[in-house]
């Protein structure tokens, strides 16, 4: 299991933010969620629930690295998929 609070982010992209009991990790670039945070949780896979939301997070990021986040129709992709993410999952 890799703690993401105490072993740094990977490679040194984005922040970590404390939030009372819990942790916010933040990728503000693409680049670094292509290159560096999917690989690191293919590495480490995320177990549980999560790893359904994990998953429809790759796909989202798929439809971005096409640039279809920028028509209509994959947008609406995006939307759908973040809809069924989390306590929307059904």
């Amino acid at each position: 299991m890799v703690n993401l609070a105490n072993s740094g982010t990977p490679d040194d992209c984005g922040n970590i933010f404390k939030k009372r009991d819990a942790f916010d990790f933040v990728v503000t670039k693409f680049l670094d969620i292509e290159n560096q945070i999917i690989p690191f949780f293919q590495k480490y896979p995320i177990r549980g629930i999560k790893a359904l939301d994990y998953a429809d997070f790759v796909k989202a990021a798929d439809i971005i690295k096409v640039k279809g986040h920028l028509t209509a129709e994959g947008l609406d992709q995006i939307r759908k998929i973040k809809a069924g993410m989390n306590k929307g999952r059904k």
